[in-house]
């Protein structure tokens, strides 16, 4: 599970030195001011580690202890009427170096572990473009990944995988129903990439009927059942039906984005995500069902 950046505004810093506090180690973020402060997250990661709690003795957190994921939107992305990171005027390859310099700038490193090409351009020569620029990030050390969000198409994304000289590692797209839940999208990932990532987003806001259906309640209510009657080192968990629907992400392989700004939901959330035997088969499988599987 990763924390997500996306309409953090000026509470940006704050809630990022928070999510790194409550055990969060990955950050999603991007080099797009219409919809990111990324200045923020770097200053929220920066004291963090500058201020970071110590417990139990354990060692301090470090740069390299954390997944610093951020993206290159193209100019259909931003908003033209504010600054953006980049000339608009010139090449597309000079737009993504202008980019990722000001990303490593904003977050204060050298390197990100993940660049994320924001979404297709309006063909795939454009696209393959941007893509090549990417692949002499990974070459030069500023880029140790690269990835792609927002593509739906399982055909377009298979054409950039066949001309890619470095593959794409990571997916990143909505996981919600108007897209069939990315079955056949995530199907050739397994098969064809099996180590690329699928992160999604929209994981709880694009599925409201999911988290009130009464397969999930009834899950939801068992699982607090059993918590009551057994013994456990820590205080019980209220489990919630975000809970089993972000472990049922995750038990398919998907890293989910966490946006929230609740402290005690971010430690309830990272909680979950260590608990992988939370669900049974037959719990996953009425999930599956749900999702059209």
């Amino acid at each position: 599970m990763m924390y997500g950046t996306a309409w953090k505004k000026d509470d940006t810093a704050r809630l990022v030195h928070l999510a790194l506090s409550a055990g969060f180690r990955g950050i999603d973020t991007a080099c797009q001011p219409k919809h990111y402060n990324e200045p923020g997250v770097g200053e929220g990661i920066r004291s963090f580690l500058e201020y970071q709690p110590q417990c139990n003795n354990s060692p301090p957190v470090t740069r390299n202890d954390l997944f610093i994921q951020t993206k290159f939107t193209p100019l259909s992305g931003q908003d033209t009427s504010r600054p953006i990171p980049y000339d608009s005027h010139t090449d597309l390859t000079t737009q993504v170096q202008q980019s990722l310099r000001a990303s490593l700038k904003n977050l204060g490193t050298t390197y990100v572990d993940s660049l994320v090409l924001h979404s297709p351009l309006r063909n795939i020569r454009d696209t393959m473009v941007v893509w090549r620029a990417f692949e002499e990030a990974v070459k030069s050390g500023t880029a140790k990944q690269i990835g792609i969000s927002n593509i739906y198409d399982v055909a377009e994304y298979e054409r950039i995988w066949a001309e890619a000289e470095i593959k794409p590692t990571v997916v990143q797209n909505r996981f919600y129903a108007t897209t069939a839940y990315d079955s056949d999208l995530r199907k050739l990932l397994r098969t064809a990439s099996p180590s690329a990532t699928y992160q999604s987003f929209w994981t709880l806001t694009g599925n409201p009927k999911i988290l009130q259906h009464p397969r999930v309640l009834g899950i939801v209510r068992l699982l607090n059942s059993e918590n009551q009657d057994s013994e456990q080192e820590e205080e019980p968990l209220v489990i919630t039906p975000a809970h089993v629907f972000y472990r049922f992400a995750m038990d398919l392989g998907i890293v989910p984005l966490n946006g929230t700004k609740d402290v005690d939901k971010m430690k309830s959330d990272l909680r979950v995500a260590r608990m992988v035997n939370l669900l049974t088969d037959e719990d996953r499988q009425q999930l599956r069902e749900l999702i059209g599987e």
